[in-house]
């Protein structure tokens, strides 16, 4: 019912917007086919309704359609006066075009849905803060920081497509790939330029690495998934058609065939699909999450994250080096990094993929992981004092379904330093998680995102700020923030690095403070009501990023000394401290990337109903942890029926598509036994 509303009001019929909106409120049924799909989606399909945008005229219900390959050589051809990949106009209707109908006089109007109020007041909102970003007062330091981030914007075709990751002059001849624009390095850019209101940028860079997502990648004759986004990509220009007078510019991506250690580039499909969010609710350009191309590239990524395989957890299991931590470091496995990133681009996703019978089982899969994922880490990855006493007093080599060490974790993996410095009101997410391992070490950029996409729980979240304030000499001290805390040494720092020259401890990598994370200390402080907090951090940057000609990193245990293989000029050194004082100023625009708990995420775990062993689960502690939450683990009568409908409903899906299966394949066989026959009477 809802997916047929949502495909009538997109072939083109405005004015049965209510229906649409009429549904986003209504709770359907879990045994339908639509009622799988969340509230949420259904809100969003409302909001690009009030799209001021072209909208592409593509079909979103394309699920064979398959991106045709990007060819160099021919987009360079795109005229330079029109931005690339643009959706063409709408045609005007001649004069003698037969007019609509007009509405009968004397009706009464309808009334206004407050949804579609809602999402109207919403955008305006929005556009509103963005004008009050623009007529602002600037400092020195942020015309300077304009200045220089302007001078790191990169052309193709006469078109603005990203930033560099680093304009120093010092290394002209020593550029390496710091020439190159990256997914993850572009990020704070690309929000600092849609606070600015300056949107096109960004479209062009989500369109044309989207492009790049369907090319061929190789590493010694291995290709990997296709849903691959590049880790960074160049525009270069090479002669054409061997005439050396005239040039035409190509993109030039790396998907990690040519990085150092060659690792595929994980987090960058998930930077994608954040942005891409960001960019529909501060611009109000919902067409472009619809067009085919966008909608197939986003079933892509998620595809490749939601992929069966062998693992046990719900976590995404990634090499080493596969984010921004892109070299040796030890979080191979499952790093909170890659499972906040993760979490929040699923919570993203389910909000812009279409609603259709196709994307069923898409988003079905999609919250069954968000559900599983959310309850993992909640669980498993946060530790404080209480915690760590609990893991101190762990019995090891448990077996049974009702084994309390789960992980078989042995308390002699606690580090020394954690007793004394995890403070008694506080906590936060540990580095990583496998079987006999726990990763103890504080990870800014995983924790703060978790904060930001709800991944942590209020409590949780609120624990975490009040670690990094009670710790802030660690964490803060002369420069926001360490990457990581502490830093390995000595043995520990030969053996997990492999003797890095550039992992040093206390640079770089490990244990080096990164102003580019303040933007997301700032997202996370307003999220939580703690911008005290931001404005700290920004006013400890501010006394030195200028003057130290906006350095890539720091080095030293407190982030005194300039990093010794920094790059200066670094672009999102500037773009990060640019966006955190744009959102401290108006924190209204933080809605563009935050994320709100969605308790029905918590209600989705089917599991909790069957009370043999092999099935316990415990997600209701962390729905205990919200508030108005209890920490009575009981379930009411009216939510275990509920639970149990859900679970029947997903059991009966699961048997029909068994089914159906098991009938395609008898059909197939039926088949090639008569072709048999036939080519057997034939001979």
């Amino acid at each position: 019912m809802a997916a047929a509303a949502i495909s009538h009001l997109r072939r083109g019929a405005p004015r049965h917007a209510r229906a649409l909106l009429y549904l986003s409120t209504r709770r359907f049924s879990s045994s339908s086919a639509a009622g799988v799909a969340p509230l949420a989606a259904v809100a969003a399909s409302a909001r690009r309704l009030l799209s001021t945008s072209v909208d592409s005229g593509a079909s979103s219900t394309g699920e064979s359609y398959k991106p045709p390959l990007f060819d160099p050589f021919r987009a360079a051809s795109l005229a330079s006066s029109a931005p690339p990949l643009e959706s063409p106009p709408i045609e005007e209707l001649p004069d003698d075009a037969t007019p609509p109908p007009e509405e009968e006089p004397g009706l009464p109007a309808p009334e206004k849905d407050p949804v579609a109020t809602a999402c109207q007041h919403e955008l305006e909102g929005l556009k509103a803060w963005v004008e009050t970003v623009r007529s602002r007062k600037e400092s020195t330091e942020e015309k300077e920081a304009w200045s220089l981030l302007g001078r790191s914007v990169v052309s193709y075709c006469g078109t603005a497509v990203g930033t560099v990751a680093a304009n120093d002059p010092s290394t002209a001849n020593q550029m390496l790939n710091y020439d190159q624009v990256f997914i993850r390095d572009f990020v704070p850019s690309a929000i600092a330029f849609l606070l600015k209101g300056e949107g096109d940028i960004v479209k062009n860079f989500l369109l044309h690495t989207l492009q790049l997502q369907s090319w061929e990648k190789t590493v010694d004759c291995y290709s990997p998934g296709q849903g691959l986004m590049p880790a960074s990509f160049k525009v270069r220009s090479i002669p054409l058609d061997g005439n050396s007078e005239a040039f035409e510019e190509v993109l030039d991506p790396d998907f990690g065939e040519s990085a150092i250690g060659r690792v595929a580039p994980v987090d960058s499909g998930l930077w994608w699909i954040i942005l891409l969010r960001a960019y529909g609710k501060i611009t109000g350009d919902y067409a472009l999450q619809e067009r085919v191309d966008v909608q197939t590239g986003i079933r892509l990524i998620l595809n490749l994250c939601l992929s069966d395989g062998f693992d046990m957890f719900p976590t995404l299991l990634v090499t080493d080096g596969s984010c921004m931590i892109d070299r040796r470091m030890g979080i191979h496995g499952h790093p909170l990094e890659i499972q906040s990133l993760f979490y929040s681009a699923l919570r993203c996703a389910r909000e812009m993929v279409s609603v259709n019978d196709g994307s069923n089982s898409l988003i079905r899969a999609i919250n069954y992981r968000l559900s599983a994922l959310s309850f993992h880490i909640r669980e498993y990855y946060w530790v404080d004092m209480k915690k760590i006493n609990e893991i101190y007093r762990y019995k090891t080599e448990e077996y049974s379904h009702d084994a309390i060490n789960k992980f078989n974790i042995y308390p002699e993996q606690i580090p020394s330093w954690l007793a004394d410095w995890i403070p008694e009101k506080g906590g936060y997410l540990i580095g990583n998680l496998q079987p006999a391992h726990m990763d103890f070490r504080f990870f800014s950029l995983g924790n703060l995102w978790a904060i930001i996409s709800s991944l942590a729980t209020q409590r949780q979240a609120e624990g975490i700020l009040n670690l990094i304030e009670a710790k802030w000499e660690d964490i803060i001290a002369n420069m926001p923030l360490k990457i990581c805390y502490p830093a390995l040494e000595y043995e520990e720092w030969r053996i997990i690095t492999g003797s890095d020259p550039k992992n040093t401890p206390w640079s770089y990598h490990n244990g080096g403070s990164w102003p580019t994370l303040l933007w997301q200390f700032t997202l996370a402080c307003i999220k939580m009501g703690r911008r005290d907090l931001a404005q700290r951090a920004i006013e400890v940057a501010e006394k030195r990023l200028s003057e130290d000609k906006w350095p890539e990193y720091y080095d030293t245990r407190t982030g005194r000394f300039i990093g010794k293989q920094s790059r200066l000029y670094q672009t999102w050194t500037i773009a990060g401290y640019l966006s955190s004082k744009m959102l401290l100023d108006c924190p209204e625009l933080a809605s563009i990337l935050i994320c709100e708990e969605d308790l029905e995420l918590l209600e989705g775990c089917a599991c909790s109903v069957n009370k043999s062993a092999r099935t316990k689960c415990s997600r209701r502690a962390a729905r205990s942890q919200e508030p108005g939450g209890s920490w009575n683990c009981e379930v009411s009568l009216a939510e275990t029926n509920k639970i149990q409908a859900r679970s029947l409903a997903l059991q009966l899906d699961q048997l029909n598509t068994v089914v159906g299966e098991q009938k395609s394949i008898q059909q197939n066989l039926e088949d090639v036994k008569k072709k048999k026959l036939k080519y057997a009477n034939i001979c």
